[in-house]
């Protein structure tokens, strides 16, 4: 049973190592998160390869692989175009609801980009012959996320070296060559003429040209896009953060140890690295209160961190990034009042309810916050 799970995950990995699907996830990755990219990827070729194994060769009947084919060309034409659109500021709100349509939309092109693809050939053929039929469907789809994460991870490293508007011209002409790709195979001949081939050929790409003009002149005026602002804005404060960290920390001159996740500094820190890292950050148990008490932190050093947690925290709506905010934010106030002071609903009640347990903090930290917000202003953060 296994054995056939195994066969069919090398089968369609060695089929996919260089082919579209990674070099379209890889596309995909330096504009959207992995984790996204992932999830559609899976569903994508779940759906696909569910398809291949439930119906077969019957598939073909139902809908001529050209339409499906023809139909996939222009789509992958429409997602190069959507990729050279400039982003645009949104509501945090509008931000959520796309961030789950961006899983749909990478599962929407993995699910037509492989109809009638060798992997959905394959898997019909492993299918037909086997006794396990759903170990056949879970080593193709294993098979496709693992070569995808490949293209994933170095979409990634890419990203981190090459400009913000050379990624998008990038992923978009590989969505335009896969595109034009498939219309020209599946095109009927009669269609493939000069009186439709080159007016088709001057709009797209007059059209191309046009919307690569704007990302250079966004590009020369300076303007960042939201995703790309904000990003910066984090990695500075993970940055900022790590070397007050550093300077409250008392080091091994007075814990002979350190004590790492059991001490509020040594959490926080952390959480700061595996936000510098990239990785996935999980709640962890932390240090007890009087622990956290006994020890003699400056407390100007832990005031400022817990205003510029705060600002973090005002500014930001991602859930990951905002859990690691506020478990930095209630260490803090432990070791400024005595304990966390709970939830956070926004800044003015927030300075309330630090006024009940400290009327000069609070004032401190309202102008503090306020002076800091003012010069991210400024700033155009």
């Amino acid at each position: 049973m296994f054995e056939e799970m195994i066969g069919a995950f090398l089968l369609i990995f060695a089929a996919e190592m260089g082919d579209k699907t990674q070099i379209l996830a890889m596309a995909f990755a330096t504009r959207f998160p992995v984790r996204k990219v992932l999830l559609g990827i899976g569903l994508g070729a779940f759906l696909n390869h569910g398809l291949a194994v439930i119906l077969g060769n019957y598939i073909s009947r139902l809908v001529p692989i050209s339409t499906v084919q023809m139909i996939a060309g222009i789509a992958f034409i429409g997602f190069a175009l959507w990729t050279l659109k400039p982003d645009k500021e949104e509501e945090e709100d509008k931000e959520q609801r796309l961030r789950f349509g961006l899983a749909l939309t990478v599962a929407l092109a993995f699910f037509i980009g492989e109809l009638g693809d060798k992997t959905q050939l394959t898997a019909i053929t492993l299918a037909a012959d086997s006794r396990y039929p759903l170990m056949i469907l879970a080593g193709t789809v294993s098979g496709m996320i693992a070569t995808g994460a490949l293209g994933i991870f170095i979409g990634r490293k890419l990203g981190d070296k090459i400009p913000e508007t050379g990624i998008k011209i990038l992923a978009a002409f590989v969505f335009m060559f896969f595109g034009l790709q498939k219309l020209y195979q599946t095109v009927p001949d009669r269609y493939l003429n000069v009186q439709i081939v080159i007016p088709f050929i001057c709009i797209l790409a007059l059209t191309v040209i046009l919307m690569i003009r704007s990302l250079i002149h966004i590009r020369r005026k300076g303007i960042q896009s939201a995703l790309i602002a904000k990003s910066k804005m984090l990695h500075d404060y993970y940055l900022h953060m790590k070397e007050d960290l550093n300077n409250i920390c008392l080091g091994l001159e007075y814990c002979t140890t350190c004590q790492g996740n059991q001490c509020a500094i040594g959490h926080s820190k952390i959480i700061v690295q595996s936000a510098l890292d990239n990785q996935e950050w999980h709640e962890i148990s932390c240090g007890t209160e009087a622990e956290h008490l006994q020890k003699p932190f400056t407390k100007e050093k832990v005031l400022d961190s817990l205003v510029d947690t705060l600002l973090l925290i005002n500014t930001i709506r991602d859930e990951k990034s905002l859990a690691g905010a506020h478990s930095i934010r209630n260490h803090m106030e432990t070791i400024l009042f005595g304990e966390p002071i709970g939830k956070f609903e926004n800044m003015e009640s927030y300075i309330e309810k630090v006024k009940e347990k400290d009327t000069a903090l609070s004032e401190k930290i309202k102008s503090m916050f306020r002076m800091s917000t003012e010069i991210c202003e400024k700033s155009g953060l």
